[in-house]
């Protein structure tokens, strides 16, 4: 299908352009299927989101957000009285817990709240999984027996920026860190997930490709994420990282193989030596690794191995949420890139004002800094444990204010153009087009997802 687009600005001139396959076609083969009138709108290059999880994406869309309770009261009340299920099994999946709100949570509140179905809350971080003791019998767990056989053992370590401290022991008060895998094998089956509604959102930012960073070491996570975009229910670009066990292991086509996810717990470091094994094991199947580091402690191992290992082209730190202006100059000696989310500053600012300790403060999520040292810097969202807007995203990463609008870090301001350059999309992936209602320096001056007109995505090579 051929569109004619009369009157788009490209790169800052106004021309007829003919789109075909989210491609502009130099000499157009025949008459346009379609005419549309641009009216001056800048005509850019999709965006790519370079950190996301389509999976629990689908997954939180039939899930009850408590995102949407503004005090412990709410929280409560609709945890008690929400009807029916959202889940498989008899199951409610909630997500969306955020202790600085909605108060601290453990598993003989939950019982209070809803004592007759197994339940089971994500906190915001996606690092945190409450359950009460109906959800723990159904999992063959015995709560009042400390040690249960394969029961993941209690972090000794603060989470990410945010993320509360245990102060009891976790089967005791039912709280599970980073036990997705384990919790996934004694689940019951989960609806089939609706990728085709978290496509068609994702298209209408103007995203024609994604990443999606799920260190998952099940082969049949992008089987499912494969069928998608065979099907239509993606038209994204969709590049997946898998966790070390699928290094070896190539992605079913369409999907596009990525970086190797590698996970540095923060309530569990790994030894040193593990993670240099986890980072020669990629770089001897050929591909790069993608380090997740929300603490500064988590960053420095990372470094810590590179300095042993060495890197390979396209070995990138995921999020970088806490990173001094040394470990930025690191991160540039080794030749790595910055996948991280300036939407957490004004999604949950306020909040770490509130909980992040003063000395972290002015290193949290840099953009400006990482750039100067020469270390490049990539956009994402961390959907849906983040904004999946991307314009959200280039604005905060201009105006660096909390949601309550107190500055944080002012000095890692990035210009319009620097921001929407973050969401470009890898060299090798089919980028798209996105028409936009305005001249791109407007739309940038008053960056949001209404200014997406029309997105074109190009098919998945």
């Amino acid at each position: 299908m051929q569109i004619l687009l009369r009157g788009a600005e490209v790169d800052g001139a106004t021309v007829d352009v003919t789109i075909r396959h989210g491609r502009i076609v130099a000499r157009p083969s025949a008459a346009p299927d379609e005419v549309i009138d641009a009216g001056g709108g800048a005509l850019i290059g999709g965006l790519h989101d370079h950190h996301l999880h389509l999976l629990a994406m689908a997954a939180a869309d039939h899930s009850l957000d408590l995102a949407t309770a503004t005090d412990p009261a709410s929280f409560d009340e609709a945890l008690a009285i929400r009807p029916g299920t959202l889940a498989g099994g008899g199951w409610l999946r909630a997500v969306g817990y955020d202790d600085q709100v909605h108060g601290p949570l453990d598993r003989r509140r939950l019982d209070h709240l809803a004592p007759d179905r197994p339940v089971r809350v994500q906190h915001r971080s996606g690092a945190l999984w409450v359950l009460n003791s109906r959800a723990l019998t159904e999992l063959g767990v015995d709560a009042d027996r400390p040690g249960h056989p394969g029961f993941p053992g209690r972090p000794d370590r603060p989470g990410p920026p945010g993320l509360p401290h245990p102060e009891a022991d976790d089967l005791a008060d039912g709280r599970l860190f980073r036990s997705d895998e384990w919790l996934r094998d004694r689940l019951p089956p989960p609806p089939p997930p609706d990728l085709a509604a978290v496509g068609r959102r994702l298209a209408s930012y103007g995203i024609t490709g994604v990443t999606d960073a799920t260190p998952t070491a099940d082969p049949a996570h992008h089987r499912l994420l494969a069928d998608a975009v065979r099907s239509g229910a993606l038209p994204q670009q969709v590049i997946v990282m898998g966790g070390p066990p699928l290094a070896e292991a190539d992605p079913p086509p369409p999907l596009t193989k990525g970086p190797v996810k590698v996970v540095i717990a923060d309530h569990a470091l790994p030894p040193l030596a593990d993670l240099e094994q986890w980072f020669r094991r990629a770089h001897r199947a050929g591909r790069p690794v993608a380090v997740h580091c929300v603490t500064r402690v988590a960053l420095a191992l990372a470094v810590a191995a590179w300095d042993e290992v060495g890197s390979l082209p396209g070995d990138r730190v995921e999020h970088a949420s806490v990173t001094s202006p040394d470990l930025a100059i690191r991160l540039h000696e080794h030749g790595l890139t910055v996948a991280t989310q300036p939407a957490f500053v004004a999604a949950r600012g306020d909040r770490y004002l509130a909980t992040v300790d003063p000395v972290d403060r002015p290193d949290l999520y840099r953009c400006a800094t990482l750039l100067a040292a020469g270390a490049p810097v990539l956009g994402s969202s961390d959907a849906p444990y983040g904004p999946e807007d991307p314009w959200i995203a280039i604005r905060a990463a201009v105006e660096r204010r909390t949601g309550s609008g107190v500055p944080i870090g002012p000095g890692e301001a990035l210009r319009p153009d620097q921001a929407l350059a973050l969401y470009a999309p890898p060299p090798a992936a089919p980028a798209g087009l996105v028409l936009l209602d305005a001249p791109l320096a407007e739309v940038l001056a008053d960056p949001r997802k209404e200014r997406v007109v029309r997105t074109f995505c190009a098919p998945p090579t």
